[in-house]
């Protein structure tokens, strides 16, 4: 009875997905209809494609456990962080410079702008380069959260349960582009916001209500700070330096991530970017908060780390729900996961296309021609992290696990910084800006050399070992470094900059309606 229900809601969610697609698919013919829905892409349709872009299975399945066993109900700190600096912040200092500048420069990716901002072409290829090394490992980690939950609904092989996500995610994305996966996104952020309220207060009334779950967890010891009682109740936690970096790399680290600022590149209007700020800060409070809030409760299902992983914990406080909740936190899964899937290939084909092929294909490639090759891309992308996870999950490769820290580090410390000062600073470098690349890259690639290698000959210190604390470090000596580094380096065509920066400036005419104006006033 439980197997068929959860078949019946995932055939009602597929087919839902697939069936937007195709309504889609005549405003995905051109390229700028494909990535960006023709820049006219509303508030609603924008703030949860952000969203959901952002939250994941990796954070419900993976980073809640995780961090909720690690730091108890302090680790909310993360969500609220999520909200407030990775949301609100983010929509207020780069959402309407965005799309100013990378409309005036008839940018659609990331590195396309990085190329265009700092008249460098290396600049473009070099970004381009980088975002499709480090997403596919991002992209392949997406599907680790969903590997026990439906060891725990469904008696299928894991492989299967990938390939049916990954083939249908491939067919809604490539049929209907960026208006498909808004759309779908705005579907799956309803399912997700639904999910985690509703899992939030079953699981605490499962454990006898709200004073019980507390009362349970304030018992819990830390034996590695037994003198705090009541730690995994307490505002902070017991390492308020670790949670601190944790938010920190969570948080800004989306400022630097091209799946998520090129949401902002399709915003329609000032109205969009207004009410936008709201919705995704009110998402994001709710689901990134509510995750980490559930995953505080860890330790009254595991008082130490389980001998299956942090993985197992999320699973093992849904086990014990009804069937029909059961069926819902899947859909919310999947949700997650299908949303981020189709935000990241979609990013990985568009830059390896316009960036990379486009430019050095011996034919002009029309504008049918590009969508078509971004298609394809797109079904490649999502092949090759299908495969690295199946391989992940079945030969039990820690690499993929460690590689989304590493994943997330490398691209927000090459990228923020450098993005940031292009939308504000006339005086940033191209030297400057290679910095930042050579810098973000390299400190998270010497990371994996010593996981891999360098740790057989010495051991760092804790602190300096995790791939967390080391890209929140990067991303703010970084924003340190950079004007730094420009001040002491040849500087930029000015004109040419000015050029780029006289978008900002451009008066506008507005109704009175918008804007109030004293009637004596000429």
């Amino acid at each position: 009875m439980k197997i068929a229900l959860y078949i019946v809601l995932l055939l009602v969610f597929f087919g839902s997905m697939v069936v937007i697609g195709f309504i889609c698919r005549r405003k995905a013919a051109s390229t700028d209809g494909f990535l960006l829905g023709g820049r006219n892409v509303g508030a609603w349709l924008t703030a949860f494609a952000y969203g959901t872009s952002y939250f994941s299975a990796v954070v419900f399945v993976g980073y809640a456990g995780q961090f909720g066993h690690r730091f108890g109900v302090a680790a909310t700190w993360i969500g609220l962080g999520n909200a407030f600096i990775g949301s609100l912040l983010a929509w207020k200092i780069l959402g309407r410079r965005t799309r100013l500048m990378t409309r005036h420069l008839k940018s659609a990716t990331m590195s396309d702008f990085f190329g265009k901002r700092y008249d460098s072409n290396a600049l473009k290829v070099a970004a381009a380069i980088i975002i499709f090394i480090f997403l596919i490992p991002y992209t392949a980690s997406l599907y680790n959260g969903l590997s026990r939950l439906f060891a725990m609904a469904f008696d299928l092989p894991f492989w299967v349960c990938i390939v049916i996500m990954s083939v249908l995610t491939a067919v809604y994305v490539i049929a209907g582009g960026y208006m498909a996966t808004a759309i779908n996104d705005f579907i799956q952020g309803i399912i997700m916001v639904i999910g985690i309220v509703a899992v939030i207060v079953a699981v605490i009334l499962t454990k006898g209500g709200w004073n019980d779950v507390f009362a349970s967890l304030s018992q819990v010891e830390d034996a590695a700070v037994p003198a705090q009682a009541g730690v995994f109740t307490s505002f902070f936690g017991p390492d308020v330096v670790s949670l601190f970096f944790v938010v920190i790399l969570t948080s800004l680290g989306t400022w630097g991530l091209p799946q998520m600022v090129q949401k902002f590149y399709a915003i329609k209007d000032e109205s969009a970017i207004v009410k936008g700020t709201i919705i995704s800060t009110i998402f994001a409070v709710i689901v990134a908060g509510g995750c980490y809030f559930l995953g505080g409760f860890a330790r009254v299902y595991f008082p130490e780390k389980p001998t299956e992983g942090y993985d197992a914990i999320i699973p093992a406080m849904l086990s014990e729900l009804s069937p029909v909740l059961i069926g819902l936190v899947i859909i919310l899964v999947l949700s997650a996961s299908m949303s981020t899937l189709s935000s990241l290939s979609m990013t990985s084909a568009s830059t390896m296309t316009l960036d990379l092929i486009k430019p050095y294909s011996k034919k002009e490639m029309t504008d049918k021609g590009q969508v078509l090759w971004i298609r394809g891309l797109i079904v490649v992308f999502i092949v090759i992290s299908a495969v690295i996870a199946i391989l992940q999950y079945y030969k039990n490769f820690g690499f993929i696990a460690q590689m989304m820290a590493v994943s997330w580090g490398a691209l927000a410390g090459a990228f923020l910084a450098p993005f940031l000062y292009g939308l504000y600073s006339k005086k940033t470098t191209k030297a400057a800006v290679w910095f930042s690349y050579f810098y973000g890259v390299g400190i998270m690639v010497l990371y994996l050399l010593y996981t891999f290698w360098l740790k057989d000959y010495f051991t760092l210190p804790a602190f300096w070992a995790s791939p967390l604390n080391l890209g929140a470090l990067v991303m703010l000596t970084d924003l340190i470094f950079l004007p730094i580094i420009s001040a002491f380096t040849k500087k930029p065509d000015m004109k040419k900059v000015e050029e780029m920066f006289a978008c900002y400036h451009k008066t506008i005419l507005v109704p009175a309606e918008k804007v109030l104006v004293d009637e004596d006033e000429k």
